[in-house]
């Protein structure tokens, strides 16, 4: 139900406190409906940058785009126009509010909240413009952007859109421009939990047009042209011809919601920072009051939110390490010297080939070949990708022929003269310095000799491989992380030969393939795996030394980690978690890296996890559930009479990271301390609420306990 918009000049302050950086401009176009059901105003939103520069929108842009509406409104009035468009250009409708505008407000609230109600004041000139409206979406609509197709009556979205959603909570705010409120009610408040917490919290996934539309988030798939789409939907929403949205949102839906909202929030640290406490009861007043409630509501919230020290560190990782050092990194070469990849070998066919092999085919549209030691492993890994595309064709993710095409690209053969022709080739068998020695030496004798191998190792020495190459310039580390299609960080290792037309090709292929690289020199475990297991390993060894599971597997909660890092090690694999430690044992030594007798004992005896929830069967949780040790799990588990509480353990971490990191550092690992923020943001999933890890050790006081100076000058 809509109500009268505020009046615009309360926030023309707001430009002039903190102004646009890049304005977005709102012009407007008229166009023909179809079935002479008169003309539609069509409002673009273009900040001149292309997609290279996604339109935001800051409060100069947000006033503009008021104006606009404003000048249709006045025209709906008197009969000129019959019905008003939004859309954007390049692939992009709005990617949401100037998170870096947002930043240089000054952190009073009435500000906060005055940013709130700014939004709001546009947002509700569309849901009361006075003939029908339709958002043609065209691309990327995030946060504000997507709350802003969200407010027009119509929503069609172009087929290729993958990128909606309302990721704010990732962010340290909430969607404060209606889409707590409008999501719940359009969609159903059961689908709503994912959108507005789960999905933002699982690394900021988001969805494509297809899901979109089996959610009732946006109306209709534009078949062709989105103008045309468009038009026909509004000249249907003129004639009076209703959209069926059948969501439920009965009470017994809202409290299935609200149930799973809170489950939601319980499964992993951190329900009490400010942006998820904020959210969730937001979430839970959108069952009872009125849109307008909830955006007084929801300016109160922003209010309290932009000034927080939670959002301060989120933007200076999202904007400064994900956004910023991400698309400048140390040490590439450049495009220029980067060899053109029109055909791709993949050395093996297990999972994590299969994952290389379809993830190349998909984002590179090029011949990738998966070669293996016999026909039956090639026939499991190309069934394997198959299955992955059929998956993603049943969820609507891909159209069939698009799958079709791509499971058409990739081929397998038992011969590595199969790479013969390949421009790139990259080995994923097992993680043995001789197995993968040996690949090389086959692959050599094979390739052509401008041809690009990389190695997948997360922990082996890439100038081991390199030795044995007749020529170990073209070699290069080109570390993923699992799961590949989701993990954004890929390590790129360069040793004393690598030439700059590798590092360049490797640099290359990651933007290629939508991921962020970083360069890193040759050391055991480069820079995430090192660091992540030196925190694991003060987890395990104090559990082995006397501390109880609880306590050690909970002792960094405060700091809102993805998971645990028992679930963790079990995730990933208790005897993978085992042989990196041991490749930083022999490295570093025990000292730094001890290898945990018990974690052994548990690989002995074939268990997969130490907490009864985390184990792959019934029958090795023994009956046991959730945070509990199985009876014959607890029977292998040796433990010392030296204890520590949680504060002490989490201090305990904390400096021996400071260590690692400033060691790695000196070791000239990477290039500088944002480097390894990064890769812990990316790889590791470090919290963006935190900053980088490298700023958290110096206001937590580890850095100067333990190397009597700051990463980062105060």
């Amino acid at each position: 139900m809509s109500h009268t918009p505020a009046p615009l000049d309360q926030f023309e302050h707001l430009s002039t406190i903190a102004p646009d950086e890049i304005l977005t401009r709102a012009t407007a176009t008229d166009h023909a409906l179809p079935d002479g059901a008169g003309t539609l105003a069509l409002i673009t939103l273009d900040n001149g940058q292309g997609p290279r520069r996604p339109a935001t929108l800051g409060s100069a842009s947000l006033l503009e785009l008021a104006r606009a509406v404003d000048e249709q409104a006045a025209r709906a009035s008197a009969g000129e126009i019959q019905a008003l468009g939004i859309t954007g250009v390049e692939g992009v409708f709005a990617a949401g509010a100037d998170l870096a505008l947002v930043a240089s407000l000054p952190a009073d609230a009435e500000t906060g909240r005055a940013l709130g109600r700014l939004g709001h004041a546009v947002y509700d000139r569309i849901d009361a413009f006075p003939v029908p409206t339709v958002a043609l979406v065209n691309g990327t609509a995030l946060g504000g952007g997507l709350e802003l197709a969200l407010a027009c009556d119509r929503r069609v979205i172009a087929p290729e859109v993958k990128a909606l959603g309302l990721p704010e909570v990732r962010l340290g705010l909430i969607p404060g421009w209606s889409g707590v409120w409008r999501a719940p009610h359009l969609v159903g408040p059961e689908a709503a939990v994912a959108l507005l917490l789960t999905n933002p919290l699982d690394n900021g996934r988001m969805i494509g047009a297809a899901d979109a539309v089996r959610l009732g988030l946006m109306d209709s798939l534009a078949e062709g042209d989105l103008l045309a789409a468009g038009l026909t939907a509004a000249a249907d929403a003129v004639a009076g011809r209703t959209v069926q949205r059948t969501a439920d949102v009965s009470d017994a839906a809202w409290d299935r919601a609200l149930q799973a909202f809170g489950a939601a929030q319980s499964a992993r640290p951190g329900r009490d920072l400010p942006a998820r406490r904020h959210l969730e009861e937001l979430f839970a007043g959108a069952r009872t009051r009125t849109r307008a409630e909830s955006a007084e509501a929801e300016a109160d919230a922003l209010a309290d939110l932009i000034g927080s020290a939670e959002f301060r560190r989120t933007v200076y990782a999202f904007l400064g390490l994900v956004q910023g050092r991400a698309k400048r990194p140390a040490g590439d070469p450049g495009v220029e010297q980067a060899h053109t990849v029109h055909r791709v070998g993949v050395v093996g066919a297990g999972l994590m080939a299969g994952q290389l092999a379809l993830l190349f085919a998909t984002a590179l549209r090029v011949p990738v070949v998966m070669t293996d030691l016999d026909q039956e492993r090639v026939d499991r890994g190309l069934a394997y990708v198959r299955s992955q595309l059929e998956r993603s064709v049943t969820k609507g993710r891909m159209k069939a022929e698009d799958a079709e095409a791509v499971a058409g690209l990739i081929t397998g053969a038992t011969d590595v003269s199969a790479h013969a022709e390949a421009e790139f080739v990259i080995e994923a068998v097992f993680e043995e310095l001789e197995v993968k020695r040996t690949v090389f030496r086959q692959l050599e004798q094979v390739v052509s000799p401008t041809a690009i191998l990389a190695t997948n190792t997360s922990s082996l020495s890439v100038a081991g491989m390199a030795e044995v190459l007749e020529h170990p310039e073209r070699l290069v580390g080109f570390h993923f992380f699992n799961p590949v299609a989701q993990m954004p960080l890929v390590e790129i290792v360069r040793v004393a030969e690598t030439t700059d037309a590798a590092v360049a090709t490797a640099f290359e292929l990651a933007r290629r393939l939508r991921k962020t690289a970083v360069l890193v020199n040759d050391a055991a475990a480069f820079v995430v795996n090192r660091v992540l297991l030196r925190m694991m390993g003060e987890i395990q060894n104090s559990f082995d030394q006397g501390t109880d599971a609880h306590t050690a597997d909970h002792a960094l909660d405060p700091l809102a980690f993805p998971m645990t890092p028992f679930t963790l090690a079990a995730m990933v694999g208790l005897p993978v978690a085992q042989h990196v430690s041991e490749s930083l044992q022999a490295a570093f030594g025990a000292e730094r890296f001890p290898v945990s007798e018990n974690l052994q004992r548990l690989i002995e005896a074939k268990k997969t996890a130490i907490w009864a929830k985390d184990v792959k069967s019934p029958e090795e949780a023994g009956g046991a559930t959730g945070e509990t040790i199985p009876a014959d799990t607890a029977a292998l588990i040796e433990q010392g009479d030296t204890p520590q509480t949680a504060d002490e353990l989490r201090v305990r971490v904390e400096d021996a990271l400071a260590e690692e990191i400033g060691l790695l550092l000196d070791e000239g690992v990477v290039a500088a301390p944002d480097d390894v923020d990064l890769c812990m943001i990316l790889g590791a999933g470090w919290p963006l609420h935190l900053g980088g890890i490298t700023p958290y050790l110096d206001d937590c006081g580890a850095s100067e306990r333990v190397r009597g100076a700051r990463f980062h000058q105060a």
